[in-house]
């Protein structure tokens, strides 16, 4: 199992950097030194930086939409993340790259569904594909009581061709950069729907992954029927077998990525409450944890309650693997009150977390008040 904190190492903590937030660094040259210093200032020892987004990369692909990529190494001249990668090295900060796995965000034309056809995208429940949503949101009647937590184009990991595609490209990602720290998974789950849907087996609510081929692979390999609409038949094995596709797709990046980078780190951005990120959107972090197909969860615990942040914490750090779970923290939602920002360092840090990620650094950069507060705060700390 790699290694999250190499012995002798300050405590982690990390700092996602979006791809297409206020900042794009990855675009302007310029910011990476910026965006570097203020890492060093926070005492930053992982960046997360966002590399495939919405199926385009902002690395060398062959097999997603490297538009953005080939835009920002014409303005830079040079590979960007590369650059950053060697510039970040040079600091003694590690970098993961950051790649969206199930969702492709607004974009319909994504290399991956071109290819595979509409098959590739999630159905519901009750038969609709999400590419037929209007504005990628639950359709009437379903619209007067739900909504889509991340309207989006989501992918199906049990259709035919998608684990397969999103593997190759992931592979091709840390072959082609193998300076890379590590790969770090997001959305690699099935949608949220609000109010929260708990999973087929309690009949209600609105849940995903019953495109006829998926339904037709779990008959084949469970000889058993695959529920749809208002039968709830097998929903138990239904789910169970939902499940497992997200987690042997988890299994088969950290295979691959290991195959071309034995030291590297599999971490996932995950749902901070793991019961329902276990029932209801076939995430197993804490079973991906305990069998070592992940080596590094970050839950999100993005709240303005921080009872309710000790609470996990204190959760997080009790599980069997809690030394290989970093808090996830909501760093934009105090812009106006930074002080509250330190505060939940202090209880992710008197908790028992063993380490931290800061959301992100596009919003403290965007946000001086929020950043000089972080600044002096993390000064002081040291």
């Amino acid at each position: 199992m790699a290694e999250t904190t190499p012995a002798n190492s300050p405590r982690p903590r990390a700092m996602w950097v979006l791809a297409e937030g206020s900042q794009r660094v990855l675009e302007n040259p310029p910011l990476v030194e910026e965006m570097l210093r203020d890492a060093e200032r926070l005492q930053v020892t992982d960046l997360i930086v966002q590399v495939y987004r919405g199926g385009r990369a902002w690395f060398d692909s062959s097999l997603a939409d490297a538009t953005p990529y080939r835009r920002a190494a014409q303005i830079a001249g040079q590979d960007p993340l590369a650059n950053l990668v060697r510039r970040a090295h040079d600091r003694g900060i590690r970098v993961h790259a950051w790649v969206n796995v199930l969702s492709l965000a607004n974009n319909r034309d994504a290399p991956l569904v071109r290819d595979l056809g509409r098959d590739a995208v999630m159905v519901d429940r009750r038969g609709r594909s999400i590419l037929d949503y209007p504005s990628l949101d639950v359709p009437m009647p379903d619209r007067r009581y739900y909504r889509m937590g991340t309207p989006a184009v989501w992918i199906d990991p049990a259709a035919p061709g998608v684990a397969d595609r999103l593997v190759e490209t992931f592979s091709e990602l840390m072959q082609r950069y193998p300076e890379l720290d590590g790969l770090h998974l997001d959305y690699i789950r099935y949608p949220d729907v609000l109010p929260f849907s708990p999973g087929s087996r309690f009949g209600v609510g609105l849940d995903f992954g019953y495109g006829a081929a998926s339904r037709k692979r779990f008959e084949k390999e469970t000889q058993l029927r695959a529920p749809l609409g208002d039968n709830l038949g097998n929903a138990n094995r239904w789910d169970t077998w939902r499940r497992e596709q997200v987690t042997a797709l988890v299994a088969r990046i950290r295979e691959s990525m290991l195959r071309n980078q034995p030291n590297a780190v599999l971490s996932a951005a995950v749902w901070a409450y793991p019961d329902r990120a276990y029932l209801a959107l076939g995430q197993d972090w804490r079973g991906w944890l305990d069998a070592g197909t992940l080596d590094l969860a970050i839950p999100m615990a993005y709240t303005l309650d921080d009872h309710l942040l000790r609470e996990q914490v204190q959760g997080f750090a009790g599980l069997p693997k809690g030394d290989r779970i970093w808090v996830g923290l909501g760093s934009w939602l105090f812009a106006k009150n930074p002080q509250r920002a330190l505060r939940q360092l202090e209880i992710v840090r008197d908790h028992g977390a063993s380490g931290e990620a800061l959301f992100s650094w596009d919003s403290i950069a965007s946000e001086p008040d929020l950043k000089a507060a972080l600044e002096l705060g993390m000064a002081d700390d040291h």
